[in-house]
């Protein structure tokens, strides 16, 4: 990650080299980089709250009889993978087509930081919404399951139903580090925390609201900066 670069920007900021083809690298080679990278960053971000879910998984195919318990758990943390790694795409394509243009207009380009700022300030007042209690009472529901496929492909369909869920209820986060910089370990190693405790902590602890208030009010004072 620390290799990847960055290309300085009017209004002060750093475009990252992940959204550009560098060093004669074709588009093609560019988005497969991406898509590796966004890969093993959702795997080390999303672990932490996945282990628990596959965990029951086994534990349930286990007391069910299956041969392979472990197999089918392993399965299901597949399709939850693929479905994470499809997601990389469109964000790549968002990603590079945006960089294209900061490079090509500077004065668009000088939007940058209060662009960032305004993602993380919607990105914040979303952990408040109805759409997100649903997305976790949702991924709260997959936890406590008491049914787990037995087959392959039900195995598998039941990862990607997982991941989708997911990637929805994580979708405030993701912006979040998205516009705060997705070589930015530090605010990745922030995001890991926030989403694992929204999923694995009580619900009466609200840490949603919690983390959007402070995402909010930062988000806001970006924005004032970049402003002013």
């Amino acid at each position: 990650m620390a290799t990847m670069g960055a290309v300085p920007m009017a209004g002060g900021w750093l475009l990252s080299g992940i959204w550009l083809p560098l060093c004669g690298q074709s588009w093609f080679d560019t988005a497969a980089c991406f898509l590796g990278m966004w890969l093993a960053m959702m795997v080390a971000m999303m672990l932490p709250s996945l282990t628990p879910v596959l965990w029951h998984y086994r534990e349930t195919a286990f007391k069910a009889g299956a041969s392979r318990p472990g197999g089918l758990a392993a399965l299901a943390g597949v399709g939850y993978c693929t479905v994470w790694t499809g997601l990389g795409l469109p964000v790549f394509l968002v990603g590079a087509a945006l960089a294209q243009i900061a490079l090509q207009f500077p004065a668009l380009s000088r939007l940058g930081p209060a662009a960032s700022a305004f993602v993380v300030l919607m990105a914040g007042l979303s952990q408040f919404s109805r759409w997100k209690a649903r997305r976790l009472a949702g991924c709260s529901a997959s936890r406590q399951q008491s049914q787990t496929p037995l087959d392959t492909l039900a195995a598998l369909r039941a990862g990607a139903a997982l991941g989708l869920r997911c990637c929805l209820s994580c979708a405030g986060p993701m912006a979040i580090l998205i516009a705060g910089g997705l070589m930015d370990v530090r605010l990745m190693l922030c995001v890991t925390l926030a989403v694992t405790a929204e999923r694995l902590l009580p619900p009466e602890m609200r840490i949603a609201p919690a983390t959007g208030a402070g995402t909010s009010a930062a988000g806001l004072l970006l924005l004032l900066r970049s402003l002013g």
